[in-house]
C-alpha cells in the first residue's frame, strides 16, 4: 500500500476529531505541510513486493474473465467483471471494512496452509439471487438472514467458480479449493490474527444495472510457501520451459494421425466471362499444362508435392515424383 494512504482507523480518528471540533480542516492541512518525518506503523508491515502483487494481479484478472464468462452463462443477463485493485492491509482492517449482510465464501486452498476469503457485495449477491429466482436482477435492502433456499442457491452458484480459481491458479501452484463454508456476518469469521497481512483483490462487477465490488482476501501465511514463484522471473522461467519429453511425443502422435485433404491438381485454364457463360456439355477446355508434365498435389491450398497419374488396383491413383519445397521456384505453379 502507498505510504500516503490512510488505514481505516486513521480515517475514523481524523472524522471524529474534525467531528468535535478538536481539529479543522485548516488545522490538519498545516500540520500536514509542516510534518517532515512519517511515522512507520509495524503492524502495517509491507510484506510483499510490487512485483509479487503484480503477479496477483495477473492471476486474478485472469479469474475475472472466467467468472464474467460464467456468470452471464448461469444469470443469463449482461455481466462484467474486472479488477480494480490489489493491495495489502492488516486483517483487522479488512474485516472492519466488511459490510454487514454481505456475502462471504470461505474457501480452503489444498495443498496450501490457509483460506481464502471472497466476499461478494449485498448488492452484487442478492441482484444474483433475485435472477436465479426469474426475476430481472435488481437488487434490494435485505436485513433479516438468508433463508436455507437462498444460502443453498448461493452456495451451488459459487462452489462452480473453484474450478475456474484453479485454472487461473495452474501457472504458479496446483490447488485444490473448496469451499468450507458460507458467512454472512463478518464478525463470525475465525481467519487469522488481526495483524496479520493480507492481500485484498478488489473487482469492480456488474450484473445487469446493479454494479458492486467481489473483493478476494488472501492471507500471507497461505502464499508464502510460494512467495518465490510470484516474481517476474519466475513467470518467465516457466514461458521459456520446453516442453517434456512425453507431451512431446504425444503432440508428434496426434499430428501423425491428423487428416488432411490431398489435391491433386492436373492443370489450369483462364477463360473470360463470355467463353465460360457460353460453355455447354461436350465443350473442350484447353489446359495449360502439358500431358507429359508432372501434376501439382497440394496440401490444403499449398503445393507440396509432383506426381504423374495412373491406376492402383483398378483405382485412379498418383504417384508422387519429389517433394515441392518452401521458396522454391516450383511452388509457383
Amino acid at each position: 500500500m502507498p505510504e500516503d494512504v490512510l488505514s481505516q482507523s486513521e480515517i475514523d480518528a481524523l472524522l471524529s476529531a474534525i467531528s468535535t471540533g478538536e481539529m479543522t480542516a485548516e488545522d490538519f492541512k498545516k500540520e500536514d505541510e509542516e510534518k517532515k518525518v512519517k511515522v512507520y506503523d509495524f503492524k502495517r508491515a509491507l510484506r510483499f513486493s510490487k512485483d509479487q502483487i503484480r503477479s496477483l494481479t495477473r492471476i486474478y484478472d485472469n479469474f475475472a474473465r472466467l467468472l464474467t464468462t460464467y456468470f452471464s452463462a448461469q444469470l443469463r443477463t449482461y455481466i462484467n467483471i474486472i479488477v480494480a485493485s490489489a493491495d495489502q492491509i492488516p486483517y483487522e482492517e479488512y474485516i472492519r471494512s466488511v459490510p454487514k449482510m454481505t456475502i462471504l465464501n470461505v474457501i480452503d486452498v489444498q495443498p496450501l496452509d490457509g483460506r481464502m476469503i471472497m466476499e461478494i457485495h449485498p448488492n452484487i449477491a442478492y441482484a444474483m439471487i433475485d435472477r436465479i429466482l426469474g426475476g430481472k436482477g435488481t437488487s434490494y435492502n435485505k436485513i433479516e438472514n438468508l433463508t436455507e433456499i437462498e444460502m443453498r442457491l448461493m452456495t451451488n452458484l459459487f462452489e462452480r467458480t473453484l474450478e475456474f480459481l484453479q485454472d487461473a491458479w495452474s501457472g504458479i501452484a496446483e490447488i485444490d479449493p473448496v469451499l468450507s463454508e458460507l458467512e454472512i456476518n463478518p464478525q463470525f469469521l475465525q481467519g487469522v490474527s488481526p495483524n496479520e497481512t493480507v492481500v485484498v483483490i478488489s473487482m469492480n462487477a456488474s450484473v445487469g444495472e446493479t454494479s458492486g465490488m467481489i473483493n478476494i482476501c488472501i492471507p500471507h501465511v497461505l502464499l508464502e510457501p510460494i512467495i518465490p514463484k510470484l516474481s517476474a522471473q519466475y513467470w518467465m522461467e516457466t514461458s521459456r520451459k520446453h516442453r517434456k519429453p512425453d507431451e512431446v511425443e504425444l503432440l508428434q502422435q496426434k499430428i501423425k494421425e491428423a487428416k488432411v485433404q490431398l489435391t491433386a491438381q492436373l492443370g489450369s485454364s483462364k477463360l473470360t466471362i463470355e467463353d465460360f457463360l457460353s460453355l455447354d456439355y461436350g465443350d473442350v477446355i484447353e489446359l495449360d499444362t502439358r500431358i507429359d508434365e508432372p501434376l501439382v498435389l497440394k496440401i490444403g491450398e499449398i503445393p507440396k508435392f509432383t506426381g504423374q497419374p495412373g491406376k492402383l488396383n483398378k483405382k485412379l491413383a498418383v504417384q508422387i515424383l519429389d517433394t515441392i519445397e518452401e521458396g522454391d521456384e516450383k511452388n509457383e505453379w
